[in-house]
């Protein structure tokens, strides 16, 4: 008898293996939120408001609502496109934190340009140039960091932090001095007529959100299923096996920066022509650090990316008006996410303690 077909497992435990492991993947990641939820219901007691009225107003408010499910949606844009450019950077170990500098940058990219290309062209070419000019300036903005990673070993984090805030005043500088629409009191650029941006799919919801589900799709296969993919895996993984098995890890590292930097400046540029239409010289909306917990949480899947994402955005929009109505601070919302990201490091800390404990 054929000792190797004794020794191997039979073919019917896999599948269930796989549902397991799945289902293992899935609690991780829904459990820091339930926990959060909970934490936030402690919260909302203290401040003498019931949790079950908060929370139901929230989702009646943000998803039950037609008014409310398209601002949810028209949120989601922006911040599926920054999760893109994370889940590129972060698999591939190249920490971008600077993508909300590069976000601003693309916005103001889209912001400065547009006024100009869309007196000579046509509109949805123009609008196309915007697009491709917002990816383009964020790629751009992620130069000096990934030459200092991948050619002097600094740390891409201080650098693309550093450069982030150096984005943010030099976009406001710009504005204030070349580009400010002078027959407005505050400092921003003209404004886009409503007729010449992203046309609208349904309502406020603009076809932004096709390019943004697009996108973040096409990430997940780019670092799934493709040789590309598996490269820049490879090198999160462990750069010296990366360099050792004959890839180029400074280009690589170039390479990562460049998608991920272009992702958020596609971001910027995709919010500037669907929703903003003018970017103000102090405008800055912090989505970067909103952005990292949920990618976390997602374990860099797309196809998670997106509910996690879909879930802020709802909880966001929800906030807004249950500041008003019930008395809770606007930031509430941000209070849950640092709780996600307090209880999602101890439940990965537990884990990782079980499978000490099991090996």
């Amino acid at each position: 008898m054929n000792s190797e077909a004794v020794a191997a497992p039979p073919p019917l435990l896999r599948p269930r293996r796989i549902r397991l492991s799945g289902l293992r993947t899935a609690g991780l990641a829904i459990a820091p939120v339930l926990a959060a939820l909970l934490a936030g219901s402690i919260v909302l007691l203290l401040l003498g408001v019931d949790p079950l009225t908060y929370y139901g107003f929230v989702v009646e408010r943000g998803l039950l609502r037609p008014r409310g499910l398209q601002e949810t949606l028209t949120r989601t844009i922006p911040l599926m496109l920054l999760g893109s450019a994370l889940i590129v950077s972060f698999r591939a170990g190249v920490w971008n934190l600077g993508i909300d500098g590069q976000y601003i940058l693309g916005t103001f990219g889209a912001a400065s340009m547009a006024p100009v290309l869309l007196a000579i062209l046509p509109t949805p070419v123009a609008l196309i140039l915007c697009l491709m000019i917002g990816a383009i300036v964020g790629a751009a903005w992620t130069v000096v960091p990934a030459l200092l990673r991948a050619y002097q070993g600094i740390s891409e984090v201080i650098s693309t932090l550093m450069m982030s805030f150096v984005a943010t005043s030099t976009a406001a500088a710009v504005i204030k001095l070349f580009f400010r629409d002078m027959n407005m009191t505050e400092p921003q650029t003209r404004t886009i007529p409503v007729a010449q941006r992203l046309p609208a799919l349904f309502g406020t919801v603009n076809v932004g959100i096709i390019l943004a589900v697009a996108c973040i799709i096409g990430v997940h296969l780019l670092m799934t299923r493709t040789a590309l993919g598996l490269r820049l895996r490879v090198l999160g993984m462990n750069a010296r096996a990366a360099r050792h098995a004959g890839l180029s890890v400074p280009r690589l590292t170039i390479l990562t920066m460049a998608l991920s930097g272009a992702f958020a400046g596609l971001g910027g540029a995709t919010e500037m022509l669907g929703v903003l239409g003018k970017m103000h010289a102090d405008w800055n909306p912090g989505y970067g650090f909103v952005v990292v917990p949920l990618v976390f949480l997602a374990r860099m899947n797309g196809w998670a990316v997106i509910g996690f994402v879909f879930l802020f955005s709802m909880l966001s929009i929800g906030a807004e008006s249950a500041a008003v109505r019930l008395g809770v601070p606007q930031y509430f919302n941000l209070m849950l996410v640092g709780f996600i990201l307090i209880f999602l490091a101890l439940v990965e800390f537990l884990d990782q303690r079980r499978l000490w404990r099991t090996v």
